[in-house]
């Protein structure tokens, strides 16, 4: 189909007689990204092996990304029917004007990692041209303490979810080992047990179980759903060095940080502990979060025993459709990408001093096994789309917002490949996905890549003044959890 050439202003407005099938009006959830309050981008930082060559990248983004209609669109608002609604337009793309390589003032190798630091900080503060696709790719090559050079992709959040994104990204990677392979998303599967012979022969007791479950799922579901209520409308958090008095600011600069640890260490944890990788993951964040706390303030200013502090989980609800399939899609020009499909999960975090670290874990695992006998997310995302469709996306962002700036944390777990990948011939050390423009004064992503798995804390300037000692608490705390388990590991096998 041939794109039309429209004059358009930053946001410009669509004539009333315009093509349906040439502009597809975005649906209310991506809509509701553009609010002033809920204007969010995801920011993928990644870390290459060597320096970049930018004609390569460029190259690579113009074969892949922009045969997807997302990447290669406006989103203009149409007054046509005084809704504010906002549409995709098709539109002609220079990767010129999306591919940045910037010009460091300090070429100092001892303030390189400030200098990368301060440029990603800065990207939070500015948004990208509403008269371009909202997206751009920004190439650091300076060397780090973390890699040779450092990319930024950001992405407006109204493009899709960092599932979504993620599984798009690598569709433009491809093996380091083999060079003509796509990399593999781990797939997990969750395999219903089959009744037995036994089982077939004590039926009654097999589903009075089973009603037994269901009752608890429906009772813990309930519960959830009104905590999550009470949340948007009352339901605050204890006041924390997290939190701000004076609420989420949106134009607010924003810090990034990011700290690597093994993933092997993190699933010898889940085998010592009988947990999950999640759970782990959260029972480290409580353990540097209490570990920030008692190193800063002690015991004078923050009550830690009886502290109400909850993380907001953002929980995927995507079904996997898997790179290679993701791909394919691409060279047949068909949209991948719907949108952004999570709900939320609201779980108690446990802060305070634990004498043995492995606690932090434990407690972890209580609370993430409680969330999965419920249904929490699914209602979640129903009643926000529910909400959406009644009250319209200004008052659905404000309700969003609301639930996370209640909350202490924002939590977000992405899995990547498990294999090394380059892009246009450039290795990938490190992958570390986070966002700007989200309601809540500090957010946690993790994401796993090979043998590898990367905290990454953003919080509001001025909330947290010694970041880099709060990622410094998430490796120390790391590291005395494994210490204990190592040490509980070396008790049983004496036992045994």
């Amino acid at each position: 189909m041939e794109k039309k050439n429209m004059s358009l202003k930053p946001l410009g407005i669509i004539s009333k007689n315009l093509d349906e099938g040439e502009a597809m009006l975005l649906s209310p959830s991506s809509r509701m990204f553009h609010e002033p309050n809920y204007n969010v981008y995801v920011l993928a930082i990644m870390g290459w092996k060597v320096p970049i060559n930018v004609d390569s990248i460029k190259t690579e983004l113009q074969s892949k990304m922009l045969k997807h209609p997302r990447f290669s669109s406006l989103q203009v608002m149409d007054e046509s029917d005084g809704g504010g609604n906002m549409r995709w337009i098709p539109t002609t793309v220079n990767i010129d004007d999306h591919v940045i390589v910037p010009q460091l003032a300090d070429n100092n190798m001892d303030k390189a990692d400030e200098l990368v630091e301060d440029y990603i900080s800065n990207l939070s503060t500015t948004n990208v041209d509403m008269s371009k696709p909202l997206w751009d790719f920004h190439n650091l090559n300076v060397k780090t303490s973390h890699a040779e050079a450092t990319s930024v992709f950001r992405i407006h959040h109204s493009i899709g979810d960092g599932v979504a994104l993620m599984s798009f990204l690598l569709s433009c990677f491809r093996t380091t080992s083999d060079p003509t392979c796509l990399p593999k998303l781990p797939v997990f599967s969750s395999s219903k047990s089959k009744p037995t012979k036994n089982r077939k022969k004590n039926l009654w007791q097999y589903y009075l179980v089973k009603l037994w479950f269901f009752i608890k799922f429906l009772f813990n579901t309930i519960v959830d759903v009104l905590l999550f209520i009470a949340t948007a409308l009352f339901l605050k958090d204890s006041q924390t060095p997290f939190t701000t008095t004076q609420g989420f600011n949106a134009s607010a600069r924003q810090r990034y940080i990011y700290r690597t640890v093994s993933l092997d260490e993190i699933k010898f944890l889940k085998d010592v502990t009988n947990a999950k990788v999640n759970d782990v993951v959260l029972g480290i964040t409580q353990a540097a979060l209490s570990r920030y706390i008692h190193r800063r303030y002690g015991k004078g200013k923050f009550c830690l025993e009886g502290m109400r502090c909850r993380a907001n989980v953002i929980v995927n609800l995507r079904p996997a459709l898997g790179v290679q399939a993701i791909a394919e899609m691409i060279e047949k020009n068909v949209a991948v990408i719907q949108g952004n499909c999570f709900g939320f999960v609201l779980i108690p975090l446990s802060i305070g001093q634990s004498e043995n670290p492995l606690d932090y874990v434990y407690k972890a695992k209580t609370s993430m096994d409680r969330k999965k006998h419920s249904l929490e997310s699914q209602c979640t995302f129903y009643a926000s789309q529910l909400f959406l469709n009644l009250f319209g996306f200004k008052s659905a962002a404000k309700l969003t917002q609301r639930v996370t700036s209640q909350t202490t944390v924002a939590l977000s777990n992405v899995v990547g490949p498990r294999e090394e990948i380059s892009c246009a011939g450039h290795p990938l050390e490190f992958v570390a996905p986070t966002c700007s423009g989200y309601p809540t004064g500090i957010m946690v992503h993790v994401c796993s890549y090979a043998n590898k798995l990367t905290f990454t804390i953003a919080v509001d300037e001025g909330i947290i003044p010694d970041l880099k000692q709060l990622g410094d608490d998430f490796i120390q705390s790391f590291m005395l959890i494994k210490e204990a388990a190592a040490h509980h590991t070396k008790l049983a096998t004496k036992l045994d």
